[in-house]
This record gives structure tokens, C-alpha cells and sequence, in this order.
């Protein structure tokens, strides 16, 4: 077997000016967990090592870089999902950790549970060693400017959800030994409500994995993704024996279709072949498909 990788940078109306940054990092992304793969690692440790290199670039809406929520706080959302056990970990409205994919993989590997969110999730994050940051390592351009205005004056400035950032990670890869992972990461959208949480950690929705098929991850508008379940949706459409282009195009059709929404996926299936589709202006991805050899950083429109 040899393993195959691809990860998401976000799929929204990314202006000219950050098409490049968003290629690039990407790119860098796909490299590092692409790296993992080849030294024998697991598909969990290449997904987490890809998201966690997209975290620490300030070009995406996850970990450095995440937006101002109507409270001017970072509120951060992260899953992973295991395809050989179905074994998952998420964390949900998290604050002040610069990796949250890297304490959603503690929480499968540490606990019995799933999920942990808000003050329960930072106090598990702080006990696994975890070094919290402050609001502000994780802010840049116009999000720390606006957070430093709220710092003074208490009044956030206002954007459209779509208007700003939309640039939810993810990740999805097969290894040597043939099993799948996933992984999904966001800061959520533009001037959310104190507590909302989108589609990013929630398994089925933001990211899903099963060694039998494959392993996806959604980004978009997390209501509307919610609402199909759109990653487990994109691998029973390819457990249909599509393929993962065709699996990931018909279910974002089926979300424009059923509830009117807008995203992207990426989908890398059992045999290794990769797949995206999008409904938005453009989003970002890189693969690199060991099956083939084909590789590709780039915009898709």
C-alpha cells in the first residue's frame, strides 16, 4: 500500500491577494504529513501533523490566525477520527491552545470520551501540558487590531459571514498499512455567539473515517453541514462505488439541494485515490496520491 495524502485550506471567496498564501501553506501542510507517511507513521499522525502545520500558519481561520467571537474571544473547534476503530476525539469552544487537533487526538487517545468543550476541555488541555497562550498570540492583522479596539472601548467591529475569513483545515490521508484518519480544525466563523459550535468537531459533519471506504473533511457553512451529516454522507455515496471525485462532487450537491448550502470536501478513499468538490467561489487544497504520484497545490474555482 502506498499512502496518500490531502488537506483543505477553507472554501470561500479568498481574494487574490491571499490565493498565493493559501497555496502555500496548503502545500507545506500536505508535505509535512506526506513526510510522516513515509517514515512509516500512522494516517492519524500524518493527519494531525498536517493540521497542526496549518494551525501554526496565520493564512487560515484555525489555531494562529482564528477569529473574534461577539465576546472577543477565540473560541477553537478541532476533531480526529480514526478509521480502523471509529474511535474519534474532539474539542469544542477551546481557548487560549495554539494546536487544538493536537489535544482532540489526547482526548481519543486519553480518555473514554469523545468530546470536551469550553473550560472542561482547557483544564484537560492544561493537564496533558498543553501551554495556554494569550488572546493575542493568536490574533493577527485586522482580528488584533479589532480585539485591541474591543480591549479599549468594548464594541467589536461587525463583518458578514462569508465577508471575512472562512478558512476551516482539514485533512485526510491512508497510510502503508492501509487504514484511514482524519482530522478538522477552525476558529469558526466571523463574530459567532460565545459558545457556538459549528460542524468542525462534530463526527459525521466536519470530518469522518472508516477504514471500509475512506476518510473526509467538510468546510463551509457549519449549520447547513450539520444539517446532511455531509462527510459520513460523501463516504456512503463513495461505499456506492463512486469515486472519491464524484462521491464528494454529489454531496455537495446534495447540500446545495437539500438545504441550500455552501462548502467544500476532500475525500481520500481505502485504495488511496484522492477527491474535492466545492460550491463556494473557490477553496483551498494540496494532495499528494502515492497510488499515482500525482501531486498538486492550488485554488480551486
Amino acid at each position: 500500500m502506498k499512502p496518500s495524502i490531502i488537506v483543505h485550506g477553507g472554501a470561500w471567496s479568498i481574494p487574490d491577494d491571499l490565493v498565493d498564501g493559501h497555496v502555500r501553506g496548503c502545500e507545506s501542510a500536505a508535505d509535512a504529513g506526506f513526510k510522516e507517511l513515509l517514515a512509516g507513521a500512522s494516517a492519524m499522525d500524518a493527519v494531525v501533523e498536517a493540521v497542526a502545520t496549518m494551525e501554526d500558519d496565520a493564512t487560515f481561520d484555525a489555531g494562529v490566525g482564528s477569529v473574534l467571537n461577539q465576546s472577543g474571544k477565540v473560541e477553537l473547534d478541532a476533531i480526529v477520527m480514526d478509521g480502523g476503530n471509529l474511535r474519534s476525539g474532539a474539542v469544542a469552544a477551546l481557548q487560549r491552545i495554539r494546536n487544538p487537533v493536537r489535544v482532540a487526538r489526547a482526548v481519543m487517545d486519553c480518555t473514554q470520551y469523545s468530546m470536551l468543550a469550553g473550560e472542561g476541555a482547557l483544564e484537560f488541555a492544561s493537564s496533558k501540558g498543553f501551554e495556554k497562550c494569550a488572546e493575542e498570540d493568536l490574533l493577527v492583522g485586522r482580528e488584533l487590531e479589532d480585539y485591541r479596539e474591543f480591549i479599549r472601548t468594548g464594541v467589536l467591529r461587525t463583518r458578514e459571514h462569508f465577508s471575512g475569513k472562512g478558512d476551516t483545515v482539514g485533512a485526510c490521508a491512508v497510510d502503508v498499512e492501509g487504514h484511514v484518519a482524519c482530522a478538522t480544525s477552525t476558529g469558526g466563523i466571523p463574530r459567532k455567539l460565545a459558545g457556538r459550535v459549528g460542524d468542525s468537531p462534530l463526527v459525521g459533519c466536519g470530518a469522518y473515517a472508516n477504514d471500509e471506504v475512506g476518510a473526509a473533511s467538510a468546510t463551509g457553512w457549519g449549520e447547513q453541514i450539520m444539517a446532511v451529516v455531509l462527510s459520513k454522507t460523501a463516504l456512503d455515496i463513495r461505499s456506492g462505488l463512486q469515486d472519491s471525485c464524484a462521491a464528494c462532487r454529489n454531496a455537495v450537491e446534495h447540500l446545495n439541494k437539500r438545504v441550500g448550502g455552501l462548502g467544500g470536501l476532500i475525500m481520500v478513499d481505502r485504495e488511496g485515490a484522492v477527491g474535492y468538490h466545492h460550491n463556494t467561489p473557490r477553496m483551498a487544497f494540496a494532495f499528494i496520491e502515492g497510488t499515482t504520484g500525482r501531486k498538486a497545490a492550488a485554488i480551486s474555482v
